[in-house]
């Protein structure tokens, strides 16, 4: 039997997520203040509150995942984090987005309370925006980020 994994104090998580605001979208990047992506942005905050990522990520492109059923995004989540259902979600969340309906989910952000969430937006950079019903009815998978 496997031990339970600690979650990380989502208060923490928020304030790292917090920090990135205003840096500079690029795709594939994941330097706080330099550039990111949404994965990049994920990525950054693992690196800050976790500790050094388990595995690396391999290239993509823009229009990766749009074919094929593999939840890429959220088999790789689960090897790693703790996966909740996205109605158990709260701040310190990582959320996975469906941009299209019947898509498999491939844009991350991080709920940073009950009605708001960050990510890297392509032409924004990091943002802190609400989550409105169209963004909140987009989430398909919500993780934890566990102890350090």
């Amino acid at each position: 039997m496997t031990q339970p994994l600690a979650l990380a104090d989502p208060a923490r998580v928020v304030a790292t997520a917090r920090s990135w605001r205003g840096t500079p979208y690029h795709d594939q990047a994941s330097l706080r203040g330099v550039g990111c992506d949404c994965l990049g942005l994920a990525r950054g905050i693992w690196r800050e509150v976790v500790g050094p990522e388990p595995f690396p990520i391999p290239a993509y492109s823009r229009d990766w995942g749009e074919i094929g059923p593999r939840e890429v995004l959220a088999d790789g989540a689960r090897r790693m984090m703790i996966e909740v259902s996205p109605a158990e979600a709260g701040p310190g969340a990582l959320v996975l987005f469906r941009m299209k309906p019947r898509a498999i989910a491939k844009h991350v952000g991080i709920l940073t309370a009950p009605d708001t969430f960050l990510h890297a937006y392509e032409r924004l950079g990091v943002i802190e925006e609400p989550l409105s019903p169209s963004w909140r009815r987009r989430i398909a998978f919500a993780f934890l980020f566990p102890q350090r």
